[in-house]
């Protein structure tokens, strides 16, 4: 049975997933959830139009967790973002969110991201040992989504913290006290996030923000709860997940030497080994749909209304799809970019596009400049199950 709390299991969950694509791969996990391990499986569940995100279609008499979190959060209203609606209203928002969230828009990006790159390694160098996290995987994404929105200075640290204690949510185990934390934090990011939204009606610029409040579809805008909750997205998801791509990318690099020289020899990869990346390192492990009626998958019975959970990071190294090199890391791979890591289907992300940008634009500049780092210590992880990544990395350069 899937078993995330066993010891090790953050630190390396690849053996564990192994075992189950191996010998259980559609099971009733102990939370109640049903966990789903095979990319065959996973690949067509996520692209299944019947199925639901949204837990108004689920089973919550199941779902302890679920009660716990509403029970301390009865003041909050439902989560309304993309990645917890279904169509039509899902199409909706995706369509007004899209047209300011654009792959040109996003390509005008690049300058700014590596300004924010070359500033962040030259400290790095000059400090001559630093943490990777702090120095560089963190504060990137967090500037560049900050930039994009035109969100005025914050204090990082207490957006962070808020940031980690909203996303345990979503992993399969949380404790009481971290139910509390999460409904304290999203009372807080709420209450800053409205601040904000009604700042900028009022002072409109050339900004993502700016432009998601006059986004317009037929005379059709986002309220300003529906605008709330898609930037609080924007912030957690597309922040959260990229730090944990660029942190635990550069890491496996540094663990594999030969993949590391290649990309230093040959900055025309960076593109494929950002991909390779994705697949190798899932920087979120799970994805999560609701199914709507009875479902029989591998000869298991799925009743209507339980939640399914989704092994991104199990499909991203099974042999049968990937073959038999799958658990290593090759950065010349042909499909990489076949990867789950991004979901697939209506819930493909939005992001992906600016969550390569950053990537291959931080990888690749610290690849050219520091091929040569290496690992002070040892790694700290986050604790985290679902969005899996490292706390703190300290590289010498000497």
């Amino acid at each position: 049975m899937f078993n995330p709390l066993q010891e090790g299991y953050i630190e390396n969950p690849w053996p564990h997933l192994a075992e189950l694509r191996a010998a259980d791969p559609v099971h009733r996990l102990f939370t109640g959830q049903w966990g789903l391990f095979r990319h065959d499986d996973i690949f067509t569940l996520l692209r299944d139009p019947s199925l639901s995100v949204d837990d108004v279609n689920a089973n919550l008499d199941e779902m302890a967790q679920t009660a716990m979190f509403e029970e301390h959060a009865r003041d909050l209203e439902p989560d309304r973002s993309i990645l917890n609606i279904d169509p039509p209203d899902h199409t909706r928002l995706r369509r007004l969110v899209s047209q300011a969230f654009t792959p040109r828009t996003i390509e005008t990006l690049r300058p700014m991201v590596q300004q924010l790159v070359d500033d962040a390694l030259n400290a790095m160098a000059a400090a001559g040992q630093a943490d990777l996290v702090s120095g560089l995987a963190f504060p990137l994404p967090f500037d560049v989504i900050s930039e994009m929105l035109g969100m005025p200075a914050s204090d990082k640290i207490q957006i962070r913290d808020w940031s980690a204690a909203i996303v345990k949510t979503i992993d399969p185990v949380i404790t009481e006290d971290e139910v509390v934390a999460a409904a304290e934090a999203s009372r807080n990011m709420n209450g800053l996030i409205t601040e904000v939204i009604e700042w900028k009606r009022a002072n409109p610029a050339d900004d993502l923000l700016s432009a998601l409040i006059d986004a317009e579809d037929d005379g059709d805008r986002m309220s300003t709860s529906e605008l709330r909750d898609q930037v609080a997205l924007l912030f957690i998801a597309g922040h959260e997940t990229t730090v944990n791509l660029i942190g635990t990318g550069i890491y496996e690099l540094l663990r594999h030497p030969d993949q590391l020289a290649h990309l230093a020899a040959d900055p025309a990869l960076v593109p494929g080994a950002v991909e390779e990346l994705l697949r190798y390192v899932s920087p979120v492990q799970l994805t999560r749909r609701i199914a709507t009626s009875d479902l029989e998958i591998r000869g298991r019975r799925i009743p209507k209304g339980s939640f399914v959970l989704c092994s991104l990071a199990s499909a991203n190294r099974d042999p049968d799809f990937w073959g038999a090199d799958a658990e290593e890391l090759n950065l010349g791979r042909a499909n990489s970019s076949q990867h789950v890591s991004f979901g697939s289907g209506v819930h493909y992300c939005l992001g992906a596009s600016l969550a390569k940008l950053e990537a291959e634009t931080a990888i690749g500049s610290f690849v050219r400049r520091f091929a040569r780092a290496h690992v002070v210590g040892e790694p700290e992880w986050n604790g985290r199950i679902n969005l899996r990544g490292l706390e703190k990395l300290e590289l010498g350069f000497s």
